[in-house]
């Protein structure tokens, strides 16, 4: 069981580098400023290095009682005792399901509406949809869904919905009014001057668009 709330943030191993700013400090930092929901997304290849990384963010995870999701590997997931998210050209949900059981939560990346009609009937415990405005995380993103496209499509998806993509402190109100439960943030969850004293500050803004959370079972 895990509660959805309305800030996902998503600590992108590769921007933290390009920031050289250390991953530990920052899940420190988001844990200990309130957030109780982390996806761990990395890229890469999972060195030892790297995996002792994210065992230590899983500890910490659990210290404040907060829930680590991981992008992508489902060995990793299974090995850290974590949840995970996958897209639409990695491991399938139904296998993921197999492979993680049914306690462990899943969350499967959509980017429009026939991808989200079809995620309907997938055992997973959230879609996300995205992106909702234009950005430069991915290299290659899919066409921008907008609010537009996000309220029109909102009904498609039976599951608690995570809006991703593009979304900033200033337009976040603006999407969760269009229907998504929670927002993923990737970019804006960086303040320009990084440390931890205004990381926790930045998260602790992020979490000011807190309302009831939705429950994922």
């Amino acid at each position: 069981m895990i509660t959805l709330p309305p800030f996902y943030p998503i600590l992108d191993t590769a921007a933290l580098e390009r920031r050289q700013y250390p991953l530990l400090l920052a899940a420190e930092a988001l844990l200990e400023a309130g957030a109780r929901l982390l996806q761990l997304r990395h890229k890469g290849s999972f060195t030892r290095k790297m995996f002792e990384q994210a065992e230590y963010a899983a500890r910490l995870c659990r210290h404040f009682g907060a829930s680590l999701i991981v992008n992508d590997r489902a060995d990793i997931a299974m090995m850290l005792d974590a949840g995970l998210h996958v897209g639409q050209d990695d491991i399938a949900p139904q296998h993921a399901r197999r492979l993680l059981g049914e306690r462990r939560v899943i969350g499967f990346s959509t980017h429009n509406a026939d991808q989200l009609r079809a995620a309907a009937g997938e055992p997973v415990d959230y879609v996300a949809l995205g992106p909702i405005f234009a950005t430069s995380s991915k290299p290659a993103p899919d066409p921008v869904v907008g609010l537009e496209g996000l309220r029109r499509w909102r009904p498609l998806a039976p599951q608690p919905l995570v809006a991703i993509g593009g979304i900033r402190i200033e337009n976040a109100g603006q999407v969760l009014e269009a229907g998504a439960d929670s927002v993923a943030v990737i970019g804006d969850l960086l303040p320009e001057e990084l440390n931890k004293k205004t990381l926790r500050e930045r998260v602790e803004r992020w979490l000011l668009l807190a309302r009831p959370p939705t429950p994922v079972s």
